[in-house]
Order: structure tokens, then sequence, then C-alpha cells
């Protein structure tokens, strides 16, 4: 890793006084966190995690470990989403009133610790993407963005990362829950719960059967749902003649109805176009 891109990230950090984290234990915001701990005093840095239906709770537990490891301050803000109405349609916009109300609890909480600036793990390729509602929220709110400021990209972000042991380097991307609900079907407390027992029972399914994915998502379909597993794990189930079968009859105990699939799940950024009918969830940042 360049020494250029690191010191271009900690100076940018140094510039301020103090910040928060807007973390939600992923690698993006793990290195923000990380950074501002080198550039700054610890008691000028606070990581800050909105809690709310659609953090699923191994994640939770997963940033908790991560800020303690870091010897970070974490602070948990309850947020509810849920009682925005745009954020409850899932029209397309949702991630743009999540971001309002999740930025705008952090801003609040650091308001009131006295630190001037509030942080995100956005990055110089989030602002290429064609759909990222959620950045507007964050520029209304004059929210900062070190990791795209200091010019670095997904690539640096896990670079950086793994040169600097953090745990979380070589973390798939887990965005919230309600990303795996379809646009224009609304977000209800008992969907998101429904994805999360979906994932779980998917994820225990295939960890019998020996196949461990990097990247599992549960989708809510406007009819039915769909699995997906990355290349390599939705090849193995493939080659096992009645595990996709199983893993989708699995799924019947937590509530699932409708028709379902198993596919292989690609990266927003890399995904075709939808089949006509069938909607598909906005990319939500990652980090």
């Amino acid at each position: 890793m360049s020494t250029g891109i690191a010191g271009r990230l900690l100076s940018r950090l140094r510039s301020l006084d103090g910040v928060a984290v807007a973390f939600s234990g992923g690698v993006d915001s793990a290195l923000v966190l990380a950074a501002a701990l080198r550039a700054l005093p610890a008691r000028r840095v606070l990581a800050v995690i909105a809690d709310s239906p659609s953090l699923a709770r191994a994640e939770l537990e997963a940033a908790r470990e991560f800020a303690a490891g870091l010897g970070a301050e974490l602070a948990e803000v309850p947020v509810a989403e849920l009682a925005v109405p745009g954020y409850r349609a899932n029209a397309g916009d949702r991630c743009y009133f999540c971001k309002q109300t999740v930025l705008g609890a952090v801003g609040e909480l650091a308001a009131r610790r006295g630190l001037a600036h509030v942080a995100t793990g956005t990055h110089a390729d989030d602002h290429r993407a064609l759909h990222r509602p959620g950045l507007r929220a964050a520029r209304e709110l004059h929210v900062i963005e070190p990791l795209a400021d200091a010019g670095l990209g997904k690539r640096d972000v896990r670079a950086l990362a793994a040169e600097w042991s953090l745990t979380v380097a070589d973390k798939a991307s887990t965005p919230c829950l309600a990303s795996r609900i379809s646009v224009g079907v609304p977000v209800t407390l008992r969907r998101l719960g429904l994805v999360e027992r979906a994932e779980i029972a998917v994820g225990a399914r295939l960890a019998g059967a020996g196949v461990h994915p990097r990247d599992l998502r549960v989708r809510l379909l406007g009819e039915g749902f769909r699995v997906e597993l990355d290349p390599a794990a939705s090849a193995a189930v493939a080659a096992r003649p009645g595990l996709g079968e199983a893993v989708l009859a699995a799924l019947d105990d937590v509530g699932l109805t409708g028709l379902g699939e198993v596919a292989v799940y690609r990266a927003p950024a890399l995904a075709p176009p939808p089949r006509s009918g069938r909607p598909v969830s906005p990319k939500c940042p990652p980090g």
C-alpha cells in the first residue's frame, strides 16, 4: 500500500478536531474508525452505530467486538426508520430516508458530545455508482467522507485494512436487511425479521452440508423469494443433488411463501438488468 494513500487519509482526519464515525461494522467505516484513532486522541473519536430492526443481530455483535478490539468508544443509538413513510414505502429512494434518519441521529449525538464532524465510510468508487440516494442525504447533512476525500476506492480500502491488520479487511459486504426487500414491496418489521431468520436458516442448512458461502442473500420479491449465493457456493449447491431443494424447503419453517429459487449472487454494480416484472432492491452503501 502506498504510504501516500494512507498519509492522505490520516492527514484528512488530522485536520479535524474530533469526529463521530457512522460505524456499521463493515470494512469501509471500520477503516475510517481505525484511521481516526491513529490520527486523533481517542477521546476525540466516537464510533456510533445505529441500532434498528434493519440491522442483523449478528452484525451488531460483530461491530461491538471490532470496536472493542480497537479500543474505540462505541455508542449505540436507537433509530426508527420504520416511522418514516418514505422509508416504509420503499419506492426506490429508501436509502435516502434511511441515511437522513441514521446520520441525523449520529449528528445529534456528535453535537451533544462536542464533536463537530460526522464521518462515513463512503469511498471514491461509491460516487461512480448510478444510484446512491443515501449520498444525497449525507450531502444535505454536511457529512464528511475521509476515504473519498483521500481518493481511496474499494481496493485501496481493503488493501490498507489488511496492511493495518484489521480483522474485517476481507469481510464481505453486508448491507442492511431492508436491502433484501424489492423496490415497491413495503418495508415492515415482519419482513425485516423474515429476512434475518431466513438467512440464518439458509446459512445453517448449508453449513450442515459443508458449504460456507461468502455472500448470502434472501431476497423478498414482489411474489416469492430468491436465495442468492456467491458463485463458488452456488456451484457447490448445484453439484449436490437435492441440496438446492432442501435449502428452499428449510425456509418453510420461517414463514416464506410463494415460489423460491436459488441463484448466483452478483454485486449490484455487476448485476444485469432485472427480468421484466421482477423488481430489484437499490444498492445501499455496504460499509
